[in-house]
């Protein structure tokens, strides 16, 4: 497989492949069970069963959206007597002010929802805002902005489709997906002679399995040389993990000298700052843990329509 064939998707073919799951249907439950597992007293004696409604999701500051999918799911699960209309899509942008759906049902079932489907779309509409700015950072160079597994544990599937809702590309999805070889990993196996030691375990898991793409990771230059060796074909990316500027110029100079060497591919650190200034480098890669690890959730509201 190609690395950018998850990024080759439509936003709605990727939400069936990444949102349709049963471990996104395990989070859906876990999240509605954290507010609602016990019942909701307030609502229970409150509200009486025949009162319906109509609210909107609202949003109180700008950026993009993500996670409709989940909240259509959440709708369906728990409020079937509802109707609901999508009025932003996933990765389209929005302003304060801006209402993204209107639902219309038993209020006795929409109320309770509130918190866990505002919970979601905040976050994940977070992290395709942040991504979104990433992504307009390196405009004019040739680096794709890719997330990491840096995320939040039991949102991985979501939280890599809103870097997509916000122009990102995805890195693998799990271990399985691609193989890696990390610092970690040659220090297990011994760095003398490494290269040949990845070529053969490349050409084993492209035999047993299905993978995205083989990359490995290195810290210096003369690793670099080494990996830039292999046959060509027999790995498709490399990390320069922690690289300076003039050391990832440097690495983009000598695998352009070969003319068919890897995809490579920045880590380490990158931030808002300073990541125009690695795509300037000539990287095709730059990979942010940030884009995940450090969103903030976006503010939205259920208002009443009145």
């Amino acid at each position: 497989m190609a690395v950018d064939d998850l990024d080759r998707l439509e936003l709605p073919d990727l939400a069936k492949r990444l949102l349709a799951t049963p471990l996104v249907a395990r989070l859906i439950d876990l999240a509605i069970d954290e507010d609602l597992g016990r019942g909701d007293v307030t609502t229970e004696t409150l509200v009486d069963s025949a009162l319906r409604g109509t609210m909107r999701v609202v949003a109180r500051e700008p950026g993009v959206l993500a996670g409709m999918p989940l909240l259509e799911s959440i709708l369906r699960k728990r409020a079937g007597a509802s109707r609901f209309k999508v009025l932003c899509a996933d990765g389209g942008r929005f302003v304060a002010g801006d209402a993204v759906m209107e639902v219309e049902g038993p209020l006795r079932f929409l109320l309770p929802l509130e918190r866990t489907m505002l919970n979601l779309l905040g976050r994940l509409s977070g992290v395709a805002t942040r991504t979104a700015r990433f992504v307009a950072a390196v405009e004019g160079t040739r680096a794709v902005v890719c997330d990491t597994r840096k995320t939040t544990p039991g949102l991985r599937y979501p939280e890599k489709y809103a870097v997509r809702c916000g122009g990102g590309s995805l890195h693998r999805l799990d271990l399985a997906e691609a193989m890696l070889v990390k610092d970690n990993h040659l220090a297990a196996i011994g760095s003398t002679g490494f290269a040949a030691k990845v070529v053969e375990a490349a050409a084993a898991a492209r035999r047993e399995r299905v993978v995205r793409f083989i990359e490995v990771e290195v810290d210096t230059l003369e690793q670099l040389d080494e990996v830039l060796t292999l046959p060509p074909g027999s790995i498709d990316v490399v990390l320069l993990d922690n690289m300076d500027a003039a050391q990832t110029r440097e690495a983009v100079a000598r695998r352009d000298a070969r003319g068919d060497g890897p995809l490579l591919e920045a880590s380490g650190g990158i931030t808002l700052k300073s990541v125009a200034a690695v795509a300037a480098t000539g990287v095709d890669r730059v990979a942010c843990g940030s884009l995940t690890k450090d969103a903030s959730s976006i503010d939205f509201g259920l208002d009443e329509v009145r």
